[in-house]
């Protein structure tokens, strides 16, 4: 493979420039992203602490392998909703390892309002458990939950994807033999008692853990009884009469320590086997990526400068070089591991559509993940285009990623428009991963056009309103905030992150292609 060149002079007065445009940028992520990791000094925490537990994230560094990483998701979900009250939507989610075996991991926050659910702590509970199926990882969840917040239940109980829908994926994930663990911390009731009840074996600590279907303010309000929540059901009711849980725990590090006994037991997945390489790293630092990542995103960033400073030794084979250029495609290795990367430079055009739906095709039938780095506008427009089958031609490509059956991880570096969106493997598509950097911008297209184009069909909408609309919704904030994405990222994290993502959606075999190759 040939080594990327590149154009970048980090001595030039426009890169020190770039660089201090990113700043601000990358002082507000960091700066949000504490507001949600540091809350040690909030009464709710320190009142959880003192009661001899420990929050979510000290359970789950407890609960992985010593020295491995753990890759969290959506950190960011419900930011700037319900006035901050649910710093990461009350639940943390992520892939670590436990035992050798990498495990998806949920994990209730119990002093974020008792660790109850709203629209957006299901939603982000249910994509743990879609990338769960999607990759065949073993579900741990640590449980210390309230249930349903009561104020919002016209929004969180009803409809399909709401709070039912986490024990539908339950029985599904068991009918595919995906095992489930359940550690029972804290407070379990209504609906959410079948988390444990569900799962292949549930753990419960002594003297914290309760699960019922109706607690004692609901059975003294029912039947006039009075009981108290242990007798009810606590951790040794459920262990000594009902059978509800199947392992006494006597505190938080002894349920930790039975459950990284039972994944002694837990066979491991049927992997994808791939021709993976000895992982180099790039040969330019990742942190210039902070001069390189658009902040104006009317000025085209070279992708190639991009995929340089994550793939090992920089090396890029190139398909189609001269061909549909505002595709860039070809194959790389990151941290060892064999991609097929297609990134935008500019509209896409006819010649890119069918470029990169010939590429898609390679992909599949060698079985090598692939690598979406959006940074788009949309297709191009206008009658020449519409006469040479630009419709037809992304009808093909959009069909080629819909329809592949090779891991898709997607990476908006920059912009992520209209069609482009859907194009380059956006969430409607269903890649294995999706994440963002802080820099970026999602949405039907930009507020200035939109602007313009209502103006052009006679619609008096506030022009400046608009505007401050599409721009407030297209942030990645917003975008994060409602889990369109899995995440915001640290550009100068993003081969890790890919790396983790992409042998994470190697854990279960790949399925062989239905179709054979069309060169488009």
């Amino acid at each position: 493979m040939k080594q990327i060149e590149t154009n970048i002079d980090v001595q030039s007065e426009q890169y020190r420039f770039n660089i201090t445009e990113y700043q601000p940028v990358l002082d507000e992520y960091k700066s949000r992203l504490q507001s949600v990791f540091n809350r040690e000094n909030e009464p709710s925490v320190q009142k959880h602490t003192s009661r001899g537990k420990f929050p979510a994230r000290k359970r789950i560094e407890l609960l992985v392998d010593p020295g491995t990483a753990f890759l969290e998701l959506s950190a960011l979900a419900a930011n700037e909703q319900y006035n901050n009250n649910f710093p990461a939507a009350g639940i943390i989610t992520g892939i670590g390892i436990v035992q050798g075996k990498k495990v998806m991991i949920v994990a209730n926050d119990a002093t974020v309002k008792g660790g109850t659910y709203v629209h957006e702590t299901i939603k982000k509970h249910i994509r743990a458990q879609e990338i769960a199926m999607q990759n065949h990882l073993p579900c741990v969840y640590l449980v210390d939950s309230g249930g349903i917040y009561l104020p919002e239940q016209a929004n969180v109980f009803a409809d399909r994807f709401n709070f039912g829908r986490i024990f539908n994926n339950q029985a599904q994930m068991s009918a595919k033999g995906i095992p489930q663990i359940s550690i029972v911390f804290g407070s379990c009731t209504a609906g959410g008692a079948y988390i444990p009840a569900m799962s292949d074996e549930t753990i419960i600590v002594r003297g914290q853990g309760t699960i019922f279907i109706g607690g004692p303010p609901l059975v003294k309000a029912a039947t006039g009884e009075d009981v108290t929540a242990e007798e009810l059901g606590g951790a040794h009711v459920h262990t000594s009469v009902s059978g509800v849980a199947d392992h006494l725990a006597e505190n938080e590090v002894d349920a930790i320590r039975k459950c990284r006994a039972i994944f002694e037991t837990i066979p491991a997945s049927k992997a994808q086997i791939v021709d993976r390489k000895e992982p180099k790293p790039p040969i330019y630092p990742a942190n210039e990526l902070y001069g390189i990542a658009p902040v104006d995103l009317k000025k085209q960033v070279d992708p190639k400068e991009i995929i340089a400073r994550i793939v090992d030794e920089s090396r890029f084979n190139e398909f189609k070089a001269n061909y549909g250029t505002t595709i860039v495609s070809g194959f790389a290795h990151v941290d060892g591991f064999p991609v097929g990367i297609i990134a935008n430079n500019g509209f896409l055009t006819t010649e890119a559509a069918q470029k990169a739906a010939h590429f898609i095709e390679l992909c599949n039938f060698r079985k090598i993940p692939l690598v979406f780095l959006q940074n788009i506008t949309g297709f191009i427009v206008g009658k020449k285009y519409e006469h040479e089958g630009i419709a037809r031609a992304g009808a093909k490509m959009i069909h080629a990623v819909a329809t592949a059956s090779v891991p898709k991880i997607t990476l908006v570096a920059g912009g992520s428009y209209g069609a482009g969106n859907y194009a380059m493997s956006g969430r409607a598509f269903d890649p294995n991963f999706l994440f963002m950097w802080p820099n970026t911008k999602i949405g039907v297209m930009g507020g200035e056009q939109a602007a313009g184009v209502l103006s052009s069909i006679g619609n008096k909408t506030n022009r400046e309103q608009l505007e401050k609309q599409f721009e407030t919704e297209s942030s990645v904030y917003y975008s994060t905030s409602r889990l369109w994405d899995d995440g915001v990222i640290d550009p100068a994290d993003t081969r890790k992150v890919l790396a983790l993502a992409i042998e994470t959606s190697l854990n279960r075999k790949i399925e062989e292609p239905k179709t054979g190759i069309y060169r488009m």
